[in-house]
């Protein structure tokens, strides 16, 4: 597998983003901009917040060229503007022209969302937890009505075979970690594929962490679907509460709660959660290594490549696997 994010022939373009070419996409979708804008935190993609003439905000989204293709980038649209019928709190994109969210500007493919005001939150007490499972099930109940075939479908083979089979092709790896790290994806994989069957999979966020909600005066709102999924519902449960101590189990079951208020979710399925887990590690490892010749990535990531990042990577994958042989037994 080639790396596809830094041979993309717009790649360039992507890197050197500028707001002048923001503000020509924006005017040719019909939208005047005031001239003032800023610059928000994305890794991957790029994104910017701007103010219209007639005072409103809108965030422009512009998806990195060679990750998603365009038909998977509108079953994330639709996604959202299905939720968003249903009165789920989601930042769906707006209309560009009549019925269409996606366009493109030298190439690189673009969506306007509108800006939400609030706070994202740092933890989470009772309420809102039960808040956001009853959101969650809401979510799963959407999702899962209609497929979405040009999303990844996340199973132990996409998140993990896949991915270290990149690792290994590209020589990410040093040699010194090479094969242990290796051993130790296999031997993980090899446990967890079971797992994974029977359990039915459908549309999810995908990343449904903290730093993708945030809280306004009215509740929560659900942002960036940008890493949409097919799979178990318990990807998303997981990361909304991810700790693994006796609260973030409790915690976890006080989401079931009000989650089963409006879905069922099987107590079985929760056997998923830490092969879950280590599937990220090895997902988000592989992330950044694609991306590991974008300019920014270098400055945000300095450590990633060292042996110690590898080391400390095998750790992670012999610390899950204990878990994991301890839920088994």
């Amino acid at each position: 597998m080639s790396d596809s994010f830094a041979k993309h022939p717009l790649s360039g373009l992507f890197n050197k983003l500028t707001p002048e070419h923001v503000l020509d996409a924006l005017e040719a979708g019909g939208r005047r901009c005031s001239g003032r804008f800023l610059v928000l935190n994305s890794y991957e993609n790029r994104v910017w917040q701007f103010e219209l003439e007639d005072g409103t905000w809108v965030v422009g989204k512009f998806y990195r060229p060679g990750r998603w293709s365009r038909e998977a980038i509108l079953a994330e649209h639709r996604f959202l503007r299905e939720l968003e019928a249903e009165e789920v709190p989601v930042a769906a994109p707006v209309e560009l022209r009549e019925g269409e969210t996606l366009a493109e500007v030298q190439g690189i493919l673009y969506a306007l969302f509108p800006r939400i005001g609030g706070r994202a939150p740092q933890e989470l007490d009772d309420e809102q937890v039960r808040i956001l499972g009853r959101l969650l099930g809401r979510i799963h109940n959407v999702g899962a009505r209609n497929d979405a075939p040009a999303r990844m479908r996340l199973t132990p083979q996409t998140y993990g075979l896949d991915n270290l089979q990149y690792l290994l092709d590209e020589d990410v790896l040093p040699v010194e970690a090479r094969e242990g790290y290796a051993a130790g994806v296999r031997a993980l994989l090899e446990r967890i594929e079971p797992l994974f069957r029977d359990v039915p999979v459908h549309r999810i966020h995908g990343d449904c962490h903290l730093g993708n909600l945030i809280w306004t005066p009215r509740g929560p709102t659900f942002l960036d679907f940008d890493d949409t999924l097919v799979g178990p519902a318990v990807q998303d449960v997981w990361m909304i509460v991810p700790s693994a101590d006796d609260e973030g189990r409790r915690q976890r079951e006080l989401l079931l709660e009000a989650y089963r208020q409006f879905r069922d979710l099987p107590s079985a399925w929760l056997r998923l959660v830490e092969p879950l887990r280590a599937l990220r590690y090895i997902h988000y490892a592989t992330w950044i290594a694609r991306r590991r010749h974008d300019p920014i990535f270098p400055r945000t990531f300095p450590h990633f490549g060292t042996l110690q990042y590898w080391q400390l990577q095998m750790q992670d994958i012999r610390e899950q696997i204990a878990r994991i042989d301890q839920l088994l037994d």
